[in-house]
């Protein structure tokens, strides 16, 4: 994988060499870095998995035109919203598909590496939430789960016609802070109604909490993750 542009963290919760049950793909919000949720999968337990790899890949550094075309890690550029709040956001197509590439090769790196897919979750945190859904709803691959927490669904317009027909049924986790406002919980609710209509399977979970991450979240998430990963994996 020496052609991604990503430096790339892991860390697994057994001995170095034990065979790996489950890969967990992380992907961070804009600004932070691969470190920045290995606190969070600390206080995940499970155990009950196996031995559970987390890849933190850290996004390359770019300018970003909504902080005035300030370099920090993003995935993608995000754009000041419209000053007419009936015009439609304006989003980095290129880069969304160039980072969804990324990802991608992320989940083909795990099953190389001896993963099923139908072991393998995604989950990313604001623009992480974003490159989740962009990603894993059109991956080739059955996934065992998408989470996305803070975040929102990009090219939601595209979805439909990109969709992967083996992720149509894949469990997806969506949880947002009521107070959050950066991403406001508006936009959060627009990409539940959207999946949901769509017929995936969403569990819609809200926190008083804004733009982090809550305990009674990660709780939440932990019981989640146990029962995607400990579902029979698909074909």
């Amino acid at each position: 994988m020496n052609d991604l542009p990503l430096n790339i963290l892991e860390g697994q919760t057994g001995p170095e060499g034990a065979p790996v049950a489950a890969s967990i793909i992380v992907l961070h919000g804009l600004g932070a870095d691969g470190n920045d949720f290995v606190p969070i999968a600390r206080e995940l337990d499970l155990s009950a998995i196996g031995v559970v790899r987390y890849v933190f890949p850290s996004a390359p550094v770019r300018p970003v035109s909504l902080n005035n075309g300030y370099p920090m890690p993003a995935w993608y550029d995000i754009f000041p919203p419209p000053t007419d709040a009936s015009l439609p956001r304006r989003e980095d197509e290129p880069g969304l598909r160039e980072a969804a590439g990324w990802v991608q090769q992320l989940i083909d790196r795990e099953v190389e590496r001896g993963v099923p897919p139908g072991r393998i979750v995604l989950m990313g945190f604001s623009q992480g939430c974003a490159m989740t859904l962009m990603t894993g709803l059109r991956a080739p691959q059955r996934l065992a789960g998408l989470a996305g927490l803070s975040g929102y669904l990009p090219l939601a317009g595209s979805l439909a016609a990109e969709a992967s027909a083996a992720n149509r049924d894949t469990s997806v986790f969506l949880a947002h802070g009521t107070e959050d406002d950066i991403v406001v919980p508006e936009r959060g609710e627009a990409t539940r109604d959207a999946l949901t209509a769509l017929g995936y399977p969403v569990q819609w979970h809200t926190y008083a909490m804004g733009h982090t991450v809550y305990p009674e979240e990660v709780a939440d998430l932990n019981r989640w993750l146990l029962a995607v990963l400990s579902a029979p994996a698909a074909a």
